[in-house]
This record gives structure tokens, sequence and C-alpha cells, in this order.
């Protein structure tokens, strides 16, 4: 599970050495189902379907689906992507005029564990989070695992963006930094390539705030003009009092968020802003550059941690089990990159 040259990056628990063991030998090591935001209603022109699937992406699902019912690929929506290597369980919908070709859908390694009406489409984000059940097989050192484990639950597991977003070969972020400076690729992307490419530039830069601030020790703790996220809320402001907002960070009330470049992404101020400015200067880019990516890079704000949820740690002879929750947007293979000290 070694990560590729541009994601490798400091740990929380860099000083605990790693635990050992092996991870996704096979499928059922990684077993992932969406925590979803509602619950279908049971009446209106959409349908959505509960799947679990083994060994496929969701892409692939995607693509079946269209086929099977007679659809669009873009009339069937999806709240998050799940790995291939995996048994995962989400919702996708479709038109609920498909229904009654239901029965046509046939994809090794997919069911159709349940169906029920609903009165929109799923979009991308329309989840809560996720419920991870994770196995480690021949851990070595089950004291290490303990101790990272618990730093995790106490102070929150840094939320960089994972290896996938970056591409096997580790150049997605690269393509999409010349897209933003109108520069030419090796090959021209079609309308996902081009999202998957911005977008992980985006990733690449925030990783790097990321970064400096685990580095300085700041990734769970105000600093004047920081931008802040309400947790409960997902409200942002811009912090004026560390003396004010400092215990509310201590107490997971609210979280330090780092940058995702583009003309909506909340401002920083003082300190804080010039030290996002220089990632810009140092990736050289620049604000407007951002406008060249239109809708697919507005900005935002991503939190600097997250709080790791139901969180169990559990032995099973030289294996370990562990299950928790993370919010939507955050990867479980952060947690095992503490854990293993692998990337």
């Amino acid at each position: 599970m070694t990560a590729p040259p541009d994601a490798r990056r400091p740990r929380l628990t860099e000083d605990v050495p790693g635990c050992g063991g092996a991870f996704k030998l096979v499928p059922e090591d990684f077993e992932v189902e969406e925590v979803p935001a509602y619950a279908p209603s049971g009446e209106g022109e959409h349908l959505f379907l509960w799947v679990e699937k083994r060994g496929r992406d969701t892409r692939e699902v995607v693509k079946a689906l269209s086929g099977a019912l007679g659809v669009d690929e873009g009339d069937v929506g999806v709240a998050g992507m799940k790995d291939r290597q995996a048994i995962t369980r989400q919702f996708l919908s479709v038109p609920a005029r498909a229904e009654a070709r239901l029965a046509d859908f046939a994809l090794e390694g997919v069911s159709v564990l349940s169906s029920k009406r609903h009165g929109n489409k799923l979009r991308t984000g329309h989840l809560k989070g996720n419920r991870f059940r994770l196995r480690l097989r021949g851990v070595r050192d089950l004291g290490a695992a303990r101790e990272s484990f618990s730093r995790l639950q106490t102070r929150g597991v840094p939320n960089y963006f994972g290896d996938q977003r970056f591409g096997r070969e580790g150049d997605n972020a690269d393509f999409g930094r010349l897209l933003l400076l109108g520069q030419r690729l090796p090959r021209r992307p079609d309308k996902f390539q081009r999202k998957l490419y911005l977008s992980a530039f985006q990733s690449r830069l925030f990783n790097r705030a990321l970064v400096e601030r685990l580095l300085a020790g700041t990734f769970d703790q105000a600093l004047l003009g920081d931008v802040l996220r309400k947790e409960d809320t997902g409200g942002l402001f811009v912090s004026e009092s560390v003396e004010v907002d400092g215990p509310r960070v201590a107490a997971f009330e609210v979280s330090p968020a780092g940058p995702l470049f583009g003309p909506k992404m909340t401002a920083a101020a003082g300190s804080v802003a010039e030290a996002e400015a220089r990632l810009l200067v140092e990736a050289g880019v620049t604000p407007d550059d951002f406008r060249r990516g239109g809708d697919e890079t507005q900005g935002g704000r991503r939190p600097y941690r997250v709080r790791l949820g139901g969180a169990e740690l559990e032995a099973e002879g030289e294996d370990l089990r562990l299950t928790f929750e993370l919010p939507k947007g955050a990867y479980a293979t952060e947690i095992l990159h503490e854990l293993l000290k692998d990337g």
C-alpha cells in the first residue's frame, strides 16, 4: 500500500512505530457501507437502489445499470465513489420509469439488495459519511496500533486526500495544473477526466497546506486569521480571537479548514492567508487561473482534521479488526497509513 511520490506526507503518529501487517489481501479485508444523509421516502419519480458490490468500482456499476435499464449514464445518481478491491454497499438512483427493467440488470459481483422510490435524484455528496470494517493481517506490534488509533480518536484524523485522488501514476494533479494554465495535455480529456484532473490539483495544494500545519503542530489548533468550520453545521468563519476559538477547537466544536482554491473559497486573513498565497506561488499558478476551470474549480474549504466515530479496535489472533465511521470525503486508507507508516 505504498503511496505515490506526490502523496508522501508526515503523520500525526510519526513518533509511534508501524504496527506491521498486510491489508486488502482479499476484498473482505475492506468493507464500507454508506451512511445516507436521508432515507428514500417511498414515493417519487426516482428509484433508490441499495447495492452491494465486490471487486467492482462504482463507474462499472453505473455503466451496467445504464445499459440494462435503457437510460443515460447521466440519469444514474451516485452519492460517492467506492473502491473496487472491497465489499461495499451504497445507494444509486435511477429514473423510476425504468423499474420494470430492473430484473434485466446483471453484473458479476453486484447485487441489488433493495429498492425504494424517492422524489429526487441522488447527487454527489448526498451522504452523511461511511462506515468501515477493515482487517489487518499478521500485525506484529499491537501496542503500537492501539497507541496510534487512540491518538487519532483524541486529536482527529489528518484529513489528507488519499492516494486514489492522484491516479496510479500520480500525474492527475499535473494534468489539472496544465488545464488551469491553458496548456495542452498529451491526450484530450473527456468531461469526467477534466473534472478529476482539476480536483486533483486542488487536492494537492490542500495536502501541502496540511503538511505545513502538521509539521508546525497546528493542524488541530486555531490560528489568528484561520478559516474555522463548525462541526455541526459546516458553517465557516474567520478567527479573530485565538483565546475565544482555541477552546472550541480543543472541544471539537470547530476545526481549522484548509484551502480548496477557487473564486468562491472563503478567504483567510493575516499570516494564514500569506502562507496559503505562498502555496500558489510555489505551484506556479495565480488565483485568477482557477477561473479558467469554470464550475469545476469554484473552490471551498476542507477541514484539516475529521472525527473518528464509532471507533473500535479488536485483536483476532494475529489479525486486527478496525471499525469506525468517517464523514463524507474522508479516506479510510489514511488511518491505515497512520498505523502502518507505509506512505
